[in-house]
């Protein structure tokens, strides 16, 4: 059977669920970014995600209810105060909306081959689409701008060779060769990655209320920093330059616009889960073993911190508990 009268698998409903929260979020950070945003480029590129969250979680809610599942309650008009001053510079607000894109293209293109239901599937499909098309308008909009951060270019060896020799993954003792191509690119990447998330993390430490998540943020801000440090290092050693930061010009406020909720959900998803989709690409293709043994310790010390702020929502209460089985044990 195919259409939308067959029941939802249970990964269908780990995807509409975790998609509403996701779509919830955004939407919050979207109405404050179209509030503050000054540079009409930006703003046009703001409503358009505004909008296409808006009416995603429409079409999930329309699910939801046909389903006879409680819809979640995400995040609403009290977890963003719209009249708050301006925090971040509408560069910024476009670095973060890119970043945005960057989430739902490693999350629905590996949901859709799992899910079967003609609504579903549609509800993927136009998600998977409108970010490509979005993320071209930003990507433009940066270029135009001088903004956006490339990956390092360097002169490369043209030959084809084959490895034929064990030292080809040495980087440990000595005598390691030039990083090749994909580690170059890999540790652009989350070079770029780790200041990008470094800054939101700084700004969102000053704007916390409660004191927990407040400390938790400025220890993950001293967690990317030495992330910096350890993978500078090695493009310093190979003398290849990279991208310097781009304007991550954040302003002083009084009143934080958005809720502690809001800013760790930010956090633990957007920033989190992507950090471990870059890292363990980047372990699977990197080959020089210096280079390997610093994103394992980097994984391991992101999970640390990502796992104390798993926690910290469930203190708080701030964790909604997806739909789950029903006990069949009792």
């Amino acid at each position: 059977m195919s259409g939308t009268n067959v029941e939802l698998t249970s990964t269908e409903i780990s995807n509409i669920w975790s998609s509403y929260l996701k779509g919830s979020m955004e939407l919050r950070f979207f109405q404050y970014f179209n509030a503050t945003a000054e540079d009409p480029e930006v703003k046009n590129i703001v409503e358009k995600m505004m909008e296409f969250s808006q009416k995603s979680l429409e079409d999930l809610e329309v699910i939801f209810k046909k389903e006879n599942l409680t819809i979640p309650l995400g995040f609403t008009e009290k977890d963003v105060r719209l009249d708050a001053d301006k925090v971040f510079s509408d560069t910024f607000i476009l670095y973060i909306c890119h970043d945005l894109t960057m989430l739902s293209l490693s999350t629905y293109p590996s949901a859709f081959p799992d899910c079967t239901r003609k609504d579903v599937r549609n509800f993927i499909q136009n998600a998977i689409e409108f970010t490509i098309q979005i993320q071209n308008e930003i990507t433009d909009l940066m270029l135009s701008q001088g903004t956006y951060l490339k990956s390092p270019q360097v002169a490369m060896d043209h030959t084809v060779d084959l490895v034929d020799e064990m030292k080809y993954l040495n980087g440990l003792f000595g005598g390691s060769r030039p990083v090749n191509a994909a580690e170059i690119a890999n540790l652009s990447r989350i070079i770029h990655r780790a200041r990008f998330s470094k800054m939101i993390l700084v700004t969102f430490s000053k704007l916390a209320s409660h004191k927990d998540v407040k400390q938790h943020f400025s220890k993950g801000r001293d967690a990317l920093e030495k992330v910096l440090e350890t993978l500078g290092d090695v493009f310093e050693k190979e003398n290849i330059p990279y991208s310097a930061s781009g304007d991550y010009n954040m302003f002083d406020v009084r009143n934080s616009p958005f809720s502690d909720k809001l800013m760790l959900f930010f956090v633990n998803t957007c920033l989190g889960m992507f950090c471990f989709i870059m890292i363990n690409q980047a372990l699977t293709s990197s080959l020089r073993t210096d280079i390997v043994t610093k994103f394992t310790i980097i994984s391991t010390q992101m999970k640390k911190f990502y796992g104390k702020g798993l926690l910290l929502t469930i203190t708080e209460k701030w964790l909604e508990q997806p739909p789950q089985a029903l006990d069949r044990k009792v």
